[in-house]
């Protein structure tokens, strides 16, 4: 039984719950997926014992973040269906994904270590899948994006601002909406009043290199 089948638990058990997940979060964005359940409980300040009752491996507990995450994707994806223009719907998620996305350094180390073939998982995976192709078909049919446009699209929007929030979050926390908006034009989405931001100076964009992970060798 996963832990998302069992009876509710009592609060003081899911206060333990909520901080070891929330201890794991912060330990993917940071480190990426090698932190241990020992590791966590550690972090976290609870016993390993306690981590184990509710997590007995660390599988179980990627799990379990995937499936908030993909819970918030499924509920983005059906309010935008609630947008009578098809173009306005998928513009709105495509912002409200990216802003979640932007706001979400843990999601990429997730979603590469989450049992996507794994009931209820791929259940949940194949949902979005139906309700993305849902939004693109109506917004093509409607002729509100290019003609070519399709689900893989939004799949690789993401993707590409995932990139700029991981390079920029530190530096210019807010860059991502400039080029999220820019690839929408690109798409041929109709444009609608949004927050704009500037282009990064050259001394933000020259924070974002990345730094050497060693010295060349000598001659």
């Amino acid at each position: 039984m996963t832990p998302d089948k069992q009876r509710p638990l009592r609060a003081d058990a899911e206060r333990n719950r909520r901080l070891i997940m929330d201890t794991a979060d912060r330990l993917f964005a940071e480190r990426g997926a090698v932190a241990t359940l020992n590791e966590i409980a550690r972090e976290a300040g609870v016993g390993v014992g306690t981590v184990y009752r509710r997590f007995p491996d660390l599988q179980a507990l990627v799990d379990a973040l995937f499936t908030e995450r993909f819970t918030t994707f499924l509920a983005l994806a059906a309010a935008a269906e609630e947008h009578a223009d098809p173009g306005q719907a998928l513009r709105h998620y495509l912002l409200e994904a990216a802003q979640w996305r932007a706001g979400d350094r843990a999601l990429d180390v997730i979603l590469a270590h989450a049992d996507l073939d794994a009931r209820p998982l791929a259940g949940m995976r194949d949902e979005l899948g139906r309700h993305v192709d849902g939004l693109v078909e109506r917004a093509v049919a409607a002729g509100a994006v290019r003609e070519d446009f399709a689900s893989a699209d939004v799949y690789a929007y993401l993707y590409m601002v995932g990139a700029v929030v991981d390079r920029t979050h530190d530096i210019a926390p807010d860059a991502w909406r400039r080029y999220a908006e820019v690839l929408m034009v690109g798409f041929g989405l109709e444009q609608a009043p949004t927050a704009r931001t500037s282009a990064m100076t050259d001394a933000q964009i020259r924070l974002t290199w990345p730094s050497p992970s060693a010295q060349l060798p000598a001659d």
